[in-house]
């Protein structure tokens, strides 16, 4: 394998390339359907949560592995890893602010906060999914990401708000 590629950086490089296409048609893509604002970060959660929960990388999100593989590590892959997270935590932010902006969440909520709070829900249902095999613990990250929204929208319009997490 590794004759096809220039060193172990352009392998692993290539294999992050090829994640994230997979998460792009996975769990973005369809997740741009649902309206701007409050929509898209419920429909952002509830595409991440059935990408898990479909089993679309066997040992869970690709990108969460790749986190707790590379996170005490310096380099290129270390690199390309935190900007991709951060990439994922500012697609949730900047719908956030905009949620924020059209009143259907609170005016005051922090939205580092919040979408802090959200991707932690995201994650740890992929760990212990991925972990326990048990598909069951997606649904408890579900029902931690409306509950986080919730308290979010406390005193805060949401007139045609989609609730796509609500099954």
């Amino acid at each position: 394998m590794f004759a096809h590629f220039a060193s172990k950086v352009a392998l692993q490089r290539e294999t992050i390339d090829a994640a994230r296409d997979v998460f792009e048609r996975e769990v973005v893509r369809p997740a741009l359907a649902a309206p701007e604002g409050l929509g898209h970060v419920e429909a952002f959660c509830e595409a991440y949560l059935s990408y898990v929960e479909r089993g679309v990388f066997p040992g869970g999100c690709f990108f969460a592995h790749a986190l707790a593989e590379f996170d005490a590590q310096d380099g290129p892959i270390h690199a390309e890893v935190v900007a991709d997270q951060r990439a994922w935590s500012q697609v949730i932010g900047r719908q956030i602010e905009i949620a924020k902006r059209s009143g259907e969440i609170a005016p005051d909520v922090d939205g580092e906060q919040l979408a802090f709070e959200l991707l932690a829900a995201l994650e740890l249902a992929n760990y212990l999914s991925t972990l326990a095999r048990d598909p069951s613990i997606v649904e408890r990250g579900r029902r931690s990401v409306r509950a986080t929204l919730e308290r979010a929208r406390k005193n805060a319009g949401t007139g045609g708000v989609v609730h796509v997490l609500e099954r």
